[in-house]
């Protein structure tokens, strides 16, 4: 069974030089390792000084790296379903010369980069895969679009396919649209069990791990703290968080003091946010960390003799418990509190919002007749007592 490490910070942060680090790490264990990168700004292939592509490319000794092509994907791999909606689309009265500026799918391009890595995983070819995302809001976007579009899809699936089955004949001559033929629609129904096993993939805490990259400065400090909370929100396993370009207390210039007690402050203060999880700390280099000479840097003074590969205990997972009159949802949230929480439900779920980003989370089939009635914050956990009315 693969490891998959997803690496992701504030853009500037330099999570693809710690990513590429770990993918060397890996290779020099005699792992057979790939390295993705799912950012539509390449730049694996300036860390590593050899040209990457849409297919898999050997770096080195048990070391591959890859950058995913969205748009090679949809071409050859969802080609019935792009055509099926470009055929409604143009039917619709939309000049042909503009459709293939679309976007078949609203965040097709995260879907499709996430597709890939499924595929790579059940492929068995690499013992590690590792992932170097798009900056932090970005990177959202990509983990939570599977849980997203799986749940429209679920409620509007049916009904689209009995739609095709009986507007399709009429659907020239009474809405001048042509609705999607049996094969887009298959490619549909085959995405749909596809967005399935992302969401039991990306979740899974045995194989799939978030580390977060950082500098000890106040706006990415900030940035940090958000993206963790997001990452829990959605009920991600962030296992690691790397310091990134820490100056060394022992500088012969009096013109450091002042950054590296700034520097010494964020540290602490991700120190307690981040209490539970391992970090890592990266000194400031100073020369550029390309190609392996320069990677092999954070390999041998941050990774070396560490297991970074380790399933870490997690003890923050959604779960329900049992009480007396019902039941609670445990929700661990760190650096938020109540009053961020927008929260309502309907029959089949409950729904959070916090901030620009919104989780519907399902109800248990045996708890439909349950309904909220009551929520407390207690340890930065999130407590939702649901009971029968």
């Amino acid at each position: 069974m693969s490891r998959i490490l997803i690496f992701t910070g504030k853009g500037g942060v330099g999570k693809t030089s710690v990513a590429a680090a770990h993918a060397r790490h890996s290779a020099l264990e005699q792992k057979k390792t790939l390295i993705v990168s799912t950012d539509m700004a390449h730049n694996l292939s300036d860390i590593f000084q050899t040209q990457l592509g849409k297919t898999t490319t050997k770096i080195d000794d048990n070391l591959y790296g890859l950058e995913i092509d969205p748009y090679h994907m949809l071409e050859n791999e969802f080609s019935d379903m792009k055509q099926g909606l470009l055929t409604m689309i143009s039917s619709s009265g939309l000049p042909v010369e503009d459709l293939d500026q679309l976007s078949v799918i609203p965040g097709q391009d995260e879907l499709l980069s996430l597709l890939k890595i499924l595929e790579i995983y059940e492929s068995n070819e690499f013992d590690r895969i590792i992932v170097d995302c798009a900056p932090t809001g970005e990177t959202l976007a990509l983990l939570k679009f599977p849980e997203l579009l799986s749940w429209y899809m679920e409620k509007f699936l049916p009904v689209g396919k009995v739609a095709l089955r009986v507007l399709s004949p009429i659907s020239k001559t009474v809405f001048k649209m042509e609705l999607p033929n049996k094969a887009a629609i298959s490619d549909i129904e085959k995405l749909f069990v596809r967005m399935m096993d992302l969401q039991t993939l990306l979740k899974n805490r045995e194989v799939t791990s978030i580390r977060l990259v950082a500098m000890p400065e106040k706006m990415v400090v900030e940035e940090t703290k958000r993206n963790y909370m997001y990452m829990n929100l959605y009920n991600f396993h962030v296992d690691g968080l790397y310091i990134n370009r820490i100056l060394p207390n022992d500088i012969d210039n009096p013109f450091f003091n002042e950054w590296i007690t700034i520097q010494s402050n964020y540290i602490e203060e991700l120190n307690a946010v981040f209490y539970n999880t391992p970090i890592y700390n990266i000194p400031w280099f100073d020369t550029d960390l390309n190609g392996l000479t320069g990677i092999d840097k954070i390999e041998q003074n941050v990774l070396r003799d560490r297991d970074v590969f380790a399933i870490v205990p997690d003890e923050h997972e959604d779960k329900y418990e049992k009480v007396e009159g019902g039941y609670v949802l445990k929700l661990y949230l760190p650096c938020t509190n109540k009053g961020d929480v927008d929260m309502h439900e309907s029959a089949t779920d409950i729904i959070l919002k916090i901030g620009n980003f919104k989780r519907s989370i399902p109800k248990p089939s045996i708890l439909r007749d349950h309904f909220i009635s009551k929520a407390s914050f207690e340890d930065d956990n999130l407590l939702i007592t649901i009971s029968q009315e």
